[in-house]
């Protein structure tokens, strides 16, 4: 026989196998030993209580053998030789776009300005040690963009672009643990990925795609509004009639790029805060209700948004268990970012807290420069935070969150995760008072939510700029094609469509297809 069972469950009872077992055996009023299969569908924590449970459902088979489970088949066919199509940057919506073309029966070609993951790795290392920042192979640029070495977080809100279960089961068939299959908030972690990534690429190259790292992109090429090709730093010149840019926010010089084109672009809202850790054990104390964790509860995580002044304060990329991370790329400038390792056991809980930024926000001194306006504004908070760091490469500016909200400089501050290292600093000074005073205002009401949040013991690092593009390159919703120019498709974070690996694997899945569906017609 066979069902589909919902649980409410102890933590105890849901992690450890025997007890599993035990309880759903219970629930069918039958032996555990009759019980030939049992898999876990979904699983959620719900911490509301002061006694946490565990949402869980299972499928279970008993007194009969289970059928072999099939696993999803993806048709990743040979296309040496095939019609090429132009992948510009390596990032999620690229790896997937690349996927779907080999499955349509297209050559995907892929332009990558960073190194390999395990390159990438290296100057990783060296950003850590804060021995210098390589502009073009760091925590942005290079194989698997951002998301490769910053977590890994699978979960999206964003339901309406794409089958969400369709890239988690890719990123399962390349490496990762099959427990992003039914969690609810599903999570590779940094420490795997970078081999989950590599998998991918191999099964790009394996079908005869192309992967060319360390080749910058410098030039869209155009004739008579149609794309033909593509020009990189060293004049190595790929050609193609089609090509899909899915850059990442970071690469400010593409929008440069662009602009000095005369490719259309459009101001986009976007968001600039700062990253803020507490302990964990005190982020587990508040969530959960109790002074210590419990070893079968996960690291506690939260989600917080208000409202402040018209404009929203939010978290975002909350990393349980995790490290805050230096996540600029380019010189003179201090940006951070967070991530969390597969098992999550740093004693550290972070998140990045942002201000909701309009074009309309944007001060008058950076409106010259038009739809980059809100670039500009970006470069100069990231500037500001070096300037601010007394000169010492990627050491941090910080201050205590209370200190932050009380309007003081920090005497001295908390043991951090940033390896870097942090220097104590003003930020409630020389932030831009329109971000500084709404965080401000925002810790007080996320501590009405979360009582102990706001506190001295957390620290505030600055800063956090790179939550989306304050800059979208413009597509026909129909054939994904920016509006004048045929052939380019823009795509993923960088192109203003989507946040998030999964969105964004979402949207360069859709990319291929609209390639493939015009290349085909």
């Amino acid at each position: 026989m066979h069902t589909e069972l919902q649980l409410v469950l102890l933590p105890e009872q849901a992690e450890t196998p025997f007890l599993l077992n035990k309880q759903v055996a219970d629930k069918l009023v039958i032996s555990p030993s009759r019980i030939t299969r049992l898999r876990t569908t979904k699983k959620s924590i719900d911490a509301r209580s002061f006694q946490p449970k565990v949402n869980i459902t299972v499928e279970v088979y008993w007194d009969e053998e289970a059928p072999v489970m099939e696993k999803p088949v993806f048709h990743y066919q040979p296309v040496e030789g095939k019609t090429p199509v132009l992948i510009i940057g390596a990032g999620p919506a690229d790896l997937f776009a690349a996927l779907k073309l080999i499955e349509c029966g297209f050559k995907p070609i892929i332009i990558e300005r960073g190194k390999n993951a395990q390159e990438r790795k290296v100057d990783i290392a060296q950003l850590n040690r804060n021995k210098g920042i390589d502009t073009d192979s760091n925590y942005c640029f290079g194989e698997g963009g951002a998301g490769t070495f910053s977590d890994g977080k699978l979960y999206t809100r964003s339901k309406k672009k794409g089958n969400t279960d369709r890239i988690i089961e890719i990123f399962h068939f390349h490496g990762a643990d099959e427990s992003i299959l039914y969690d609810a908030h599903p999570h590779i972690g940094s420490d795997k990925l970078p081999s989950v990534i590599g998998n991918m690429s191999k099964t790009i190259t394996s079908c005869g795609g192309e992967i060319h790292f360390e080749q910058k992109l410098t030039e869209i090429l155009i004739e008579n509004n149609q794309v033909i090709g593509c020009k990189t730093a060293d004049g190595s010149v790929f050609e193609a009639k089609s090509l899909i840019l899915a850059t990442g926010h970071s690469a400010h010089d593409i929008y440069e790029m662009l602009h000095n084109q005369g490719i259309a672009l459009e101001p986009k809202g976007f968001a600039m805060g700062v990253r803020v850790e507490h302990p964990q054990t005190l982020i587990d104390s508040i969530q959960y209700h109790c002074k210590t964790r419990g070893e079968y509860l996960p690291a506690a995580t939260y989600n917080l948004v208000d409202q402040v002044n018209e404009r929203g304060v939010y978290s975002f990329c909350m990393c349980p268990g995790g490290y805050i991370v230096p996540a600029g790329s380019g010189d003179k400038e201090i940006v951070v970012n967070g991530m969390s390792a597969s098992q999550r056991n740093s004693p550290f809980a972070n998140s990045g807290i942002v201000v909701e930024i309009r074009p309309e926000d944007i001060p008058a001194e950076f409106q010259e420069y038009g739809v980059l306006a809100g670039l500009k504004f970006q470069q100069y908070v990231e500037n500001l935070a070096y300037k601010n760091n007394g000169g010492l490469g990627q050491v941090a500016p910080a201050q205590r969150l209370g200190d932050f909200v009380r309007g003081r400089l920090s005497a001295d501050l908390p043991d951090c995760s940033y390896l870097p290292g942090l220097i104590s600093s003003p930020l409630h000074f020389w932030l831009p008072e329109m971000i500084s005073s709404r965080l401000r205002e925002g810790f007080k009401k996320f501590d009405r939510k979360m009582h102990g949040y706001l506190t001295n013991d957390a620290v505030v690092v600055g800063v956090e700029t790179r939550s989306s593009s304050a800059v979208r390159i413009p597509r026909d919703p129909e054939t994904g094609q920016h509006p004048v120019i045929k052939g380019l498709f823009p795509a993923g974070e960088g192109s203003g469509y989507s946040g998030g690996i999964s969105s964004s694997a979402i949207d360069g899945e859709n990319a291929a297809l609209k390639v493939s569906n015009w290349l085909i017609s």
